[in-house]
């Protein structure tokens, strides 16, 4: 399947028609303020979990322990926060539960890129481990009751942004930055492209998969952040739904599973109208079922109309 600029066109479409059809079906309330608003707090945490998920993609991979490395890393955190009080308390677990993400990342990229494990097994393997490790830690039991600076995080606001948006779209920017503006970002599209021309270009594939899995493990990290955060509580099996819609969202947004494609635009775009069906289906009062089967029409359509389109080219 290869991601053309008709797909961007039909999802654009798709996006347009679905907010005006909410907002009709929801009698305007889709964009009342109030509804923006918790779009903005529900939006960048699938968000932030789907670019960290769009990293290992591009090359061709895929990283399967996102959610369990976001979960631990949150578990972490949580222990941290209802352990010791302080002005220190808030920033020393941020810092420590990113650590263990970026922990979970080393120990991905050496099995990929230095041991040459398939990406989809290294991280199926990582998950289930990481997640007994959680299980181990929390008995299955929820952490809950953090500071009200940490809390601040998911469900505060400046001048009314929710900063959970805030901080999504700063990684936004930076993930632009990151593969449209450096050398990692060219030879990442490089290697999901053809593996061997990049080998043959000088460009050191491993040292490039080691940082793929770094890089997704990091945004992982900052995805338990928006989460622990937003929920002000940690679990071992918190968010297991968001991992196939990770690879939903890529998918839908013009990643191509087998590498070489993937533009963080197209990912947000996808992201929106998920969120769109998400919000206005439960304005309806419609079942969330409802609403997962609609999302798999949408890529269904989506990539339906787009080979019929690049046939006729």
């Amino acid at each position: 399947m290869i991601f053309k600029k008709t797909q961007a066109t039909v999802l654009g479409f798709i996006l347009i028609f679905l907010i005006i059809l909410m907002t009709i079906m929801t009698r305007g309330k889709l964009l009342h303020l109030s509804n923006l608003q918790a779009v903005a707090f529900q939006l960048p945490l699938l968000g932030t979990l789907t670019l960290a998920q769009m990293i290992p993609m591009i090359t061709g991979g895929i990283d399967l322990s996102i959610i369990s490395t976001a979960n631990l890393s949150g578990i972490i955190m949580a222990f941290i926060l209802t352990k010791l009080s302080g002005w220190y308390t808030t920033p020393l677990a941020i810092v420590v539960g990113v650590a263990v993400s970026l922990v979970v990342g080393v120990l991905n990229g050496i099995l990929v890129a230095y041991i040459s494990v398939p990406a989809i097994i290294a991280t199926l393997g990582m998950m289930i481990f990481i997640r007994g490790v959680a299980l181990v830690l929390t008995r299955g039991y929820v952490i809950a009751g953090f500071p009200d600076s940490f809390v601040f995080i998911g469900n505060g606001d400046i001048f009314g942004i929710p900063m959970p948006f805030i901080i999504f779209f700063a990684l936004i920017l930076l993930m632009l930055l990151i593969l449209n503006k450096t050398r990692f970002g060219f030879n990442l599209y490089m290697l999901g492209s053809n593996i061997t021309a990049t080998e043959f270009s000088g460009v050191n594939v491993k040292r490039v998969l080691f940082n793929t899995h770094l890089l997704s493990s990091l945004l992982a990290g900052v995805a338990s952040i928006i989460m622990i955060s937003r929920f002000n509580a940690a679990q071992a099996d918190y968010g297991q739904s968001y991992l196939l819609l990770t690879v939903l969202a890529c998918v839908l947004g013009g990643v191509n599973p087998a590498g070489g494609y993937g533009k963080v635009m197209g990912v947000f775009a996808s992201i929106v109208v998920l969120q769109v069906v998400a919000t206005g289906f439960n304005l309806l009062g419609f079942s969330s079922h409802l609403a997962n089967a609609l999302w798999g029409l949408i890529l269904l359509i989506v990539m339906l109309i787009n080979r019929m389109i690049s046939k006729a080219e």
